[in-house]
């Protein structure tokens, strides 16, 4: 069973950030985690879980 992200905005931030590493332009996974929480207006928690979301995806 795998955790999904709560909200519309968690869920778009996530969808974006796998959209954005499949593109030509390849960014680190921090930047796109800090681009992804100022685009989608995150709050510090989904923020801190989106992270940690994405972190988890990405081993």
């Amino acid at each position: 069973m795998s955790i999904q992200p709560q909200g519309e905005d968690l869920r778009k931030a996530v969808k974006w950030i796998s959209e954005e590493q499949m593109s030509k332009h390849k960014k680190g996974l921090d930047k796109l985690i800090e681009e992804a929480c100022i685009r989608f207006n995150l709050s510090p928690k989904d923020s801190e879980f989106l992270r940690r979301f994405v972190m988890e995806q990405n081993q």
